[in-house]
């Protein structure tokens, strides 16, 4: 891809995210044929578009009835999304995979420091089960870059898992077990056992293999099982190539080049970012309900150069005022998703 795209997407600051946002929407306008007929179709004029909240959200359903594509290219991969046997998969076509290594390398080290000093145990069976996941592309990378000899997938060896865990924690190696709910659960009530060493991180994903759970309400059964203070969370999906971690309290950051805003259900238009929060004056701490806004999450993801960097997910969230978010759920009527299938 373009050095200076890659350059001003990773180096962004706050105070450039709107100015190149804004000049990755007209460059999407103009070479994205379905984005570009999208906005047309809504009657927005692109050179009218001068701030965030401007900016249309293309649904996240089109990648499933369309390719969306800025450019002309042959995608390096397309990575697909999960679901049930009734919906229809979201498919991602990928130009440049570097792009994505480089965006979920450096979100990682954002949050978590070098990726040397880590073990990685992906508990990820229903991913692995399937081909194209991104979140399987994702931590296989992780796992290469940590280059530690235990690391590695666990598809239903649980047992296997424990051995390698408990060998890990004796030997006080910092590990990363990052699963999918529903697996993190049966390895927590077949092998409860203290971890000081381990940071658990769910992904998401019952897909009907167990009760429907909240978010909550999963926390604290790894917790009580694990002995954790915290269970950490990830949050990402096949259309975007940037996550979004939270380490306490279910509460979500974004790396610089990623951003959430929310719009309402009844008004998809009307959008609004942590300015508009701010701008209430009603600032008492960063994460209380007073200074929240609540809606359907929208995202800014500068990474999706070559695709569409402005989606209007199905999820419903919680934005505060520093720009850290929640996830409460699902839009009703909505397709249920492998990395999306909590609520709080």
């Amino acid at each position: 891809m373009s050095c200076e795209w890659r350059d001003k997407i990773f180096s962004v600051t706050a105070g450039s995210f709107r100015e190149i946002a804004l000049e990755i929407f007209r460059f999407q306008y103009a070479s994205n044929p379905v984005y570009h007929s999208y906005v047309d179709t809504l009657g927005i004029k692109p050179v009218k578009v001068d701030a965030l909240e401007n900016i249309p959200f293309l649904p996240i359903s089109f990648f499933k009835t369309d390719e969306i594509k800025t450019g002309k290219f042959n995608a390096e991969a397309i990575f697909e999304s999960s679901g049930t046997t009734q919906t229809t998969n979201s498919h991602h076509h990928v130009k440049d995979v570097s792009l994505y290594v480089e965006s979920f390398t450096r979100g990682f080290i954002n949050v978590y420091g070098q990726i040397t000093q880590w073990c990685v145990l992906g508990l990820l069976p229903s991913y692995l089960e399937r081909e194209n996941s991104s979140l399987v592309f994702m931590v296989e990378r992780l796992i290469e870059q940590t280059n530690h000899p235990q690391g590695g997938f666990y598809l239903n060896d649980l047992e296997n898992l424990n051995q390698t865990v408990g060998i890990l924690e004796k030997a006080k190696q910092k590990t990363l077990l990052i699963g999918v709910t529903y697996a993190l659960l049966d390895f927590a009530e077949q092998f409860p056992m203290e971890l000081n060493n381990t940071t658990v991180m769910e992904t998401g994903g019952m897909k009907g293999r167990r009760e429907e759970l909240t978010r909550m309400e999963v926390h604290e059964r790894l917790k009580k099982a694990f002995r954790k203070n915290e269970i950490h969370s990830e949050y990402g999906m096949t259309e975007l190539l940037s996550q979004a971690y939270a380490v306490k309290d279910g509460i979500f950051h974004c790396p610089p080049w990623m951003r959430v805003m929310v719009r309402e259900e009844e008004d998809p238009l009307a959008v609004n970012g942590r300015e508009s929060i701010v701008d209430r004056h009603q600032l008492t701490t960063h994460h209380s309900p007073l200074t929240a806004l609540m809606g359907a999450i929208n995202i800014i993801d500068l990474a999706n150069v070559y695709s569409c960097s402005f989606i209007a997910t199905d999820d419903i969230g919680k934005l505060y005022p520093d720009g850290s978010f929640e996830v409460l759920g699902r839009m009703d009527g909505s397709d249920l998703r492998g990395c999306s299938l909590l609520t709080v």
